[in-house]
């Protein structure tokens, strides 16, 4: 795991100029990070894969989102097939968790294995989350999942907490400038209650 400030970053990145895989959940949680990890001098591949969200038109609301984000940024995005049945399999018998709980803990699981898996795919040896800037997110919980799968697929997890230093105002700054879609709810259908 890579723990970096923004500083340290640059000159890493100086040495490296490497690509970096981030998973997005969405545009808003995902701008910021965009934009603070191409100024770290990363090349961006944004990955969309959230078989949580819930129903189909939030997840199309959102992957619109994303796609607009994109765009701006110019930055490759990878959309995955949305298949809902791969999160509901995941997470079967933990439905009745609360938020915060092992079922929040099994959807960062799953999405972040496939991004590994997405990376090793693609030759990129470096991955991140855009989860990590909601302030309702637990940075170090996502970090030590991030940290765990990177260490068994021999990749490298960059935990950048980035709400520090205003980030998670930054994104909302970006994300208002481009009008993107704002939802009221994590996600999947049980932090709908």
């Amino acid at each position: 795991m890579m723990n970096l400030n923004k500083y340290s970053l640059k000159q890493e990145q100086k040495k490296n100029n490497t690509k970096i895989l981030l998973h997005a959940c969405c545009g808003i949680c995902s701008s910021y990070p965009v934009s603070f990890l191409q100024d770290a001098g990363y090349e961006v591949v944004v990955y969309f894969y959230n078989p949580n969200i819930y129903p189909d038109m939030e997840y199309q609301k959102r992957l619109e989102a994303e796609r607009t984000l994109c765009r701006y940024f110019n930055v490759q995005l990878i959309e995955e097939t949305y298949e809902p049945g791969e999160f509901f399999d995941y997470v079967k018998g933990y439905e009745n968790e609360p938020e915060k709980g092992l079922r929040c803990d099994k959807c960062f699981e799953l999405r972040l294995e496939k991004t590994a898996q997405k990376a090793k795919e693609l030759g990129i040896r470096e991955f991140t989350t855009s989860i990590v800037i909601s302030p309702h997110k637990n940075f170090q919980k996502l970090a030590q999942i991030g940290s765990e799968i990177a260490e068994r697929e021999n990749l490298n997890f960059l935990a950048v907490d980035f709400k520090k230093k205003d980030g998670f105002l930054k994104t909302n700054k970006i994300a208002n400038s481009l009008s993107l879609y704002r939802q009221n709810y994590c996600g999947c259908k049980f932090s709908m209650r």
